[in-house]
């Protein structure tokens, strides 16, 4: 008599299984970064800003939070999350390191002038070099290194709607 109940238990057993994972709340496209928890990926590019010091890892160990925003001027979800990016910059005064990602200098810059610039400091990575050392999958990408240089979080795509209230920003008060 049990044995033909069987199969049903079965697949509602595999129905729960199924809402609960897409309830979740979980990207099912956003990858774990294998950097988590570990420290920043040594580096040194060239500054956007011709002239001025290079942007390198020790830049990202000022004893306080950081966020490193990899983005392109030809990167339409990069313009999306601009506006955030600024509200983290100026209302959460946390310092924002960006990265060039395979951008021209002069588009990057005007991109910056355009929506305006959230960042501490700007380098270029123009290969795409850096990106690869700290496993971005595409632009953007955001970081959160903690004052000692550890990678703490990382943020895939943009940060629009609730990524900045519900997931970017509790992850940065953590570390404050």
């Amino acid at each position: 008599m049990i044995n033909r109940f069987i199969p049903l238990i079965i697949v509602l057993g595999l129905f729960a299984l199924f809402l609960a994972r897409m309830n979740s709340g979980e990207n099912p496209k956003e990858l774990d970064s294998v950097l988590i928890g570990r420290a920043a990926p040594q580096f040194e590019l060239a500054s956007l800003q011709g002239g001025n010091p290079p942007l390198t890892t020790a830049d990202l160990k000022i004893g306080k939070p950081v966020l490193v925003n990899f983005f392109a001027s030809w990167c339409v979800p990069c313009r999306a999350e601009h506006e955030s990016l600024m509200v983290l910059a100026g209302q959460y005064r946390v310092p924002i390191y960006g990265i060039a990602y395979k951008d021209s200098p002069d588009r990057s810059r005007a991109f910056l002038t355009e929506l305006g610039n959230p960042f501490s400091k700007t380098g270029i990575d123009q290969n795409g070099r850096v990106a690869i050392d700290w496993g971005v999958t595409g632009v953007p990408e955001t970081f959160l290194v903690d004052g000692d240089g550890i990678v703490r979080y990382r943020h895939w795509g943009p940060i629009v709607g609730d990524g900045l209230r519900k997931r970017l920003v509790p992850e940065l008060e953590k570390l404050r």
